[in-house]
């Protein structure tokens, strides 16, 4: 089949009131992005719908790339047609026929927004199921669970007629919600973190520490390869790499063992705030899950936070290993994260880590330590990477 346009369809967007216009320029602006290697589509967008006019591109290509823009309720491939209603009989009719394999029942759902249209919904869903089952004996109407939908969209800018419609991700547009710096390691839990964000509409920015030679450069490799990951749902993501060697080799030699994972998660916390200053950030974001570690307890937390006044976000608080490793599977970053490259968090991990740090006692410990100096230098170190995704990347069904 042959379509001639993706109709978009917003759900959460529509809510947004004052804030309509700019949710929706910013999806559009997300869309347009993510499909700039199909040169002749144009997308344009009227009140409540979007419409990418495809002028002969392959609509499922097209399709594919819809699949990752946050913002999105559902979209469907349509064949626009003349608004009279043999015209939508005789397209509805052509669609079904065209189905692989054949269903063997069906719906028809109107939605009649442009008023002005002489004949109401019902009748339309009347008159064209009437059409169908005439030419099809061999096919049902079955109003719930029919295995066919036929969807009539009677709109003042167009009438579209279809019979698939595809899920998105849903969520808010990836920039509507201001910027975050993402602790990103090379684990399963932070990626997922850094989606939930963009899922809520944040651009994402990206902090790694790197312990180098504790940390190989296979490592820093990983956390790349999981960054643009997460960029084929946002757009570029800036990385920026910390060298942590100094800070984690001081901690070491002056600290308690059991004390070692709390004050390099403070210094990680001070060095992320700074970084996110420079850059306008108005949060963090980890991959943090209650309970999950010793150094995700309520009050490794609390001790933990104690060093910074910027919000401190943790998307993944409430969901256990098998909820995280799903989304992971989903997003496909799982394969990335279960490479057995460790990262400056696991390198140092002691046997017996305090599960219920004491903000002053950790304040006690750091006394021994130059911990502006420390921060100072490695904010200074700091590299930044620009992670993009590639223009042609290969389709994956997600949903």
């Amino acid at each position: 089949m042959n379509y001639d346009v993706i109709l978009i369809r917003y759900g959460e967007l529509a809510l947004k009131g004052r804030n309509r216009d700019l949710f929706e320029e910013t999806l559009a602006r997300n869309v347009k992005n993510v499909l700039r290697s199909f040169y002749k589509v144009k997308v344009r967008r009227n009140y409540g719908r979007m419409y990418v006019e495809l002028h002969g591109e392959d609509a499922y290509e097209v399709m594919e790339r819809l699949k990752r823009v946050f913002g999105i309720a559902s979209f469907s491939p349509t064949i626009q047609v003349d608004p009279d209603i043999e015209t939508i009989k005789e397209k509805a009719l052509s669609l079904i026929q065209q189905m692989n394999p054949q269903p063997r029942t069906f719906r028809v759902e109107t939605r009649r927004a442009d008023k002005r249209y002489p004949i109401p919904s019902m009748e339309v869903n009347r008159m064209v199921g009437t059409h169908i089952l005439r030419a099809l004996p061999q096919i049902k109407v079955d109003v719930h669970q029919p295995e066919a939908v036929v969807n009539l969209e009677i709109r003042t800018e167009g009438t579209y007629v279809s019979c698939e419609t595809i899920p998105g991700p849903g969520g808010l547009p990836v920039g509507v919600s201001g910027k975050v710096q993402l602790l990103l390691s090379g684990g399963i839990d932070s990626p997922v973190a850094g989606w939930m964000m963009m899922k809520r509409g944040v651009t994402l920015e990206a902090i790694h520490f790197h312990s180098y030679p504790f940390t190989s450069e296979r490592s820093l490799q990983k956390v790349r390869d999981l960054a643009q990951k997460l960029a084929m749902w946002g757009g570029t993501i800036n990385l920026h790499v910390v060298p942590f060697t100094e800070i984690q080799t001081a901690i070491r030699e002056n600290c308690p063992e059991d004390y070692l994972i709390t004050i390099m998660r403070r210094f990680m916390m001070r060095i992320s705030e700074r970084i996110a200053e420079q850059t306008k950030a108005k949060a963090l974001a980890t991959g943090e899950s209650l309970g999950q570690v010793a150094s995700q307890t309520l009050e490794s937390m609390d001790t933990i936070n104690k060093v910074i006044s910027i919000p401190l976000l943790r998307p993944l608080v409430a969901l256990d290993k098998t909820e995280i490793t799903e989304i992971s599977r989903k997003i496909d970053t799982y394969e990335l994260s279960i490479l057995p490259y460790e990262d400056c968090c696991t390198i140092f991990t002691p046997k017996n880590p305090v599960t219920r740090p004491k903000p002053y006692v950790a304040e006690r410990f750091e006394q021994s330590l130059d911990v502006d100096g420390l921060v100072e230098r490695a904010v200074q170190g700091t590299v930044i990477e620009e992670i993009t995704t590639k223009r042609r990347e290969e389709a994956t069904d997600l949903f």
